[in-house]
């Protein structure tokens, strides 16, 4: 296997690791002029990093986002992950519902893969903690051992996709497996909920996954229409059955709205009354549509 030197640098940890796959994290961006090095010093100290996964391979594979990789060194072979122009098609369709890409490369062999990398958080997981199926949220996605199986599934019924703002279709990953998520948030912000024949209930799209074998609808805070509205809760994203979520209750609207990589700072000025004419948007969509739903009810 080819062995690198960049994790003898003192720059350079292994912030997290599951089975072939490693996190690396620079603690400080060193390639710095005088212009950036306020900022970049600032940074360090409020853990923006830049952070990289690292797959070695060892006879096995992983598949990967497309475009993603950085560098490979050994003697590893790459698929696009299409087997024809069928294949290529369905993948088109089920990457434009869910904001993935439509291909997804595998990679196999011996040796390694450098990811490119990112100022968002890398979290490792294996399938095995969700019961064998998760459901990501839009983007989540980053690489997974090539054991791991992936679906597109679709919202329970309308009023999930229109009023809990999780879009009509999700990916979900089956199996068995590690898997690299990449998320706006770290660890240590989020919540898990371990939920057993019992039911979660959620204001607000603030569940970035989710077991599969849990039903997710949207409902009334209260039984009636003027209740939900006089304890402006409106709708909850509503969870039952037996598995997990993770949760992000510190997930600003701005966050999770922008979902964009920290790097883009220059578009940024905008995006907080571009994220408010959304939500009133969005909330008035809710609105009209619970009020034609009370009436059919």
């Amino acid at each position: 296997m080819y062995n690198h030197s960049m994790l003898n640098s003192d720059n350079v940890v292994v912030k997290n690791q599951l089975g072939g796959m490693q996190v690396l994290e620079y603690k400080r961006d060193m390639s710095v002029s005088p212009y950036t090095s306020r900022t970049e010093y600032f940074s360090s100290k409020m853990n923006v990093q830049r952070r990289q996964v690292l797959l070695n391979l060892n006879g096995n594979g992983y598949t990967v986002q497309a475009g993603a990789m950085q560098w490979m060194a050994g003697n590893v072979q790459m698929s696009s992950g299409v087997t024809g122009v069928g294949n290529f098609l369905g993948k088109m369709v089920k990457g434009a519902v869910t904001g993935e890409t439509a291909a997804k490369p595998e990679y196999t062999g011996y040796g390694q893969v450098m990811l490119e990398p990112t100022f968002r958080h890398i979290l490792l997981t294996d399938l095995s903690q969700w019961g064998g199926s998760v459901v990501l949220d839009d983007g989540l996605f980053l690489a997974c051992d090539s054991t791991v199986q992936q679906k597109v599934v679709a919202r329970s019924n309308v009023s999930s996709a229109i009023l809990g703002r999780e879009g009509l279709f999700n990916l979900s990953l089956y199996g068995q497996g590690a898997v690299a998520l990449e998320s706006i948030v770290p660890m240590e912000e989020l919540f898990e909920i371990n939920l057993q024949d019992d039911v979660m209930k959620i204001d607000g799209n603030m569940a970035i996954a989710w077991s599969g074998s849990l039903e997710f609808t949207v409902e009334k805070s209260t039984k009636s229409l003027i209740g939900s509205a006089v304890s402006k809760e409106g709708f909850v994203n509503v969870y039952r059955g037996t598995g997990k979520i993770w949760m992000a209750p510190v997930m600003s609207e701005q966050k999770s709205a922008g979902k964009s990589d920290l790097s883009e700072n220059a578009s940024s000025g905008n995006t907080g009354s571009s994220a408010g004419r959304s939500d009133t948007a969005s909330g008035s969509v809710r609105q009209a549509f619970g009020v034609f739903k009370d009436l059919l009810d």
